[in-house]
């Protein structure tokens, strides 16, 4: 496509001309272009976008049959981001995933393999689908006990040990802005005629600057579902799915996002997605200039202040992308590192005196104004972007001098005592994971679900809710042995620790427990506070 046609943004300016005509409107949503709401109940700042809150009508186009702006919108996105087919999408990249599972496993009882460390809506997708699934175990960054991706050679195993497995499922990167190359993943895959399905919910960005680690797509992935208001500027919500290659069923694909999303998608959030894509189509790498500024301040201050230190590779396996015209970064050695490329955008810090753990952390950081993306018990993860200036890293580290003066100063009182014990604690219980699972790794991070088995027996997954009596509430402490009835699930990010059926080990114990103690957050679990979990009861079996 030529610079003109890359400049354009066909479906945002098509609710600027509706917005214009000032058409009377004969047809839903009801607030009738923002006129439902008088003086009196005004809608405030939401009356601007109710303007362009439409619908399907003549001329807006429909997402799930797309002919006229919505097509051309979405072929310049494949066109940018280097796919042979895309994909707008109001529903995240939950939406993505949920599709690309229910496409590749198109009935169920089907295999797929995949990392254990996976996003809740890949849970999700196999429980609508049926799937039986393979779990691989990931490698684990034996610095921060970060857990990555799993090995090369561990997916090949799994592919020869179940030959009729559908396809493979990658997340990349993980929520810490940690990567590997994927090529050789794509080409263990290709080689058994499978497809290679990744979860790039956080790297929309990736491949568009020298700086930034090379792309799912460049690296051969058939399929790639990207969150676009996660590291580009798009609206919540706003997502696309990426295609390439002829080992997707493309019609089917279309059905299931149709399946999977609203018949009546927002127009404000395709828009937006028209315009990031717009964004980084028209300027290039020029438009990462000042959110990679950004970083490189805050890098050169941290330098500065020896209390926090920034997570990366080891600086001979840092990689770039390099662009689309570069190739992909090369392997890592078996056994060398857990991962070889690190967002920059993604800066996560942590208290190298052990004092502060990365919840205490975050809850200073927000109390100064500054508000993290997330954190675990050691870490805190700071997002960047394209959209963030110098003077954001600069308040970001006047805020961390004055977190690490008033720590000094608390040296003398209880409070640096409290802290310290509260740390002690943590880490006796990181120890005491460490040493169930035969691992000299310290895992510590909520993606983390480490076992022994480093490939799963099929698990099969169903939509087939657990009956009221055949399960009970027991002590978290009482758990060790039991089947989970429950999922359990930190959030952010979103990776499940516990699944139902899924047997709790003395270590999922002993990590579900210092979460809860660090303040983590939970999703499903029927005892927020986590004192508590849901197994089956022993008359199913759900006791060793």
């Amino acid at each position: 496509m030529n610079d003109e046609q890359r400049n354009t943004a066909p479906l945002y300016e098509m609710l600027e001309l509706y917005r214009e005509k000032g058409n009377t409107s004969y047809h839903v949503p009801g607030h009738k272009n923002g006129r439902a709401y008088s003086d009196a109940y005004s809608a405030g700042f939401l009356s601007e976008v109710m303007r362009s809150d439409v619908t399907e009508i003549t001329g807006t186009d429909d997402l799930h049959h797309p002919e006229g702006v919505i097509k051309e919108a979405q072929e310049l996105a494949a066109d940018c981001f280097g796919a042979e087919e895309s994909f707008f999408m109001v529903g995240g990249s939950t939406a993505g995933n949920l599709a690309l599972i229910l496409t590749v496993c198109s009935e169920p009882g089907m295999t797929l393999i995949l990392q254990r460390n996976v996003h809740k809506s890949v849970i999700h997708g196999l429980m609508l689908g049926g799937v039986k699934a393979v779990f691989l175990e990931p490698l684990l960054d034996p610095d921060s006990g970060i857990a990555v991706a799993p090995a090369v050679e561990t997916m090949q195993a799994a592919l020869a040990a179940h030959p009729d497995a559908a396809g493979v499922l990658i997340t990349m990167p993980n929520y810490y802005g940690m990567g590997i190359d994927l090529a050789p993943l794509a080409e263990a895959c290709h080689s058994c005629g499978v497809p290679l399905l990744v979860d790039e919910a956080h790297g929309a960005h990736y491949g568009l600057h020298p700086a930034l680690p090379a792309g799912a797509l460049l690296c051969g992935a058939d399929g790639v579902v990207q969150s676009t208001h996660k590291m580009l500027p798009a609206l919540t919500m706003g997502a696309m799915l990426h295609i390439q290659g002829p080992r997707l069923d493309r019609a089917l694909l279309r059905q299931r996002l149709a399946m999977v999303q609203s018949s009546s998608p927002s127009y404000p959030v395709m828009a937006s997605l028209d315009l990031a894509r717009r964004l980084v189509h028209s300027q290039g790498p020029e438009a990462f200039t000042a959110g990679l500024a950004a970083v490189n301040t805050l890098r050169r201050g941290l330098a500065e202040l020896p209390r926090y230190g920034l997570l990366q590779p080891a600086p001979p396996l840092q990689h770039s992308g390099g662009g689309r015209a570069a190739s992909a970064v090369a392997i890592t050695p078996p056994g060398e590192a857990a991962y070889v490329t690190q967002d920059p955008f993604k800066a996560v810090i942590y208290d190298v005196t052990g004092v502060l753990g990365g919840f205490e952390l975050q809850r200073r950081l927000e109390a100064r104004g500054c508000v993290p993306e997330m954190s675990d018990d050691r870490h805190v993860v700071l997002a960047f972007s394209l959209g963030s200036r110098v003077e954001d890293a600069i308040r970001l580290l006047d805020a961390l001098r004055e977190i690490d003066i008033e720590l000094e100063s608390e040296i003398t009182g209880g409070t640096i005592l409290a802290l310290a014990s509260c740390a002690i604690n943590q880490s006796s219980a990181v120890e005491e994971l460490i040493s169930n699972t035969n691992s000299d790794k310290v895992n510590i991070s909520t993606w983390n679900n480490y076992k022994d088995n480093i490939i799963s027996a099929p698990v099969p997954f169903s939509l087939k809710p657990v009956a009221a009596g055949e399960k009970e509430s027991i002590l978290l402490q009482d758990s060790v042995g039991r089947i989970a009835a429950e999922m359990v699930t930190p959030y952010p990010p979103g990776i499940p620790l516990v699944y139902p059926g899924e047997r709790i080990t003395s270590g999922i114990c002993s990590r579900l427990t210092a979460l809860s103690r660090a303040g983590a957050k939970f999703q499903a679990a029927a005892d927020p506070s986590l004192g508590s979990i849901v197994v089956y009861n022993i008359r199913k079996g759900g006791e060793v």
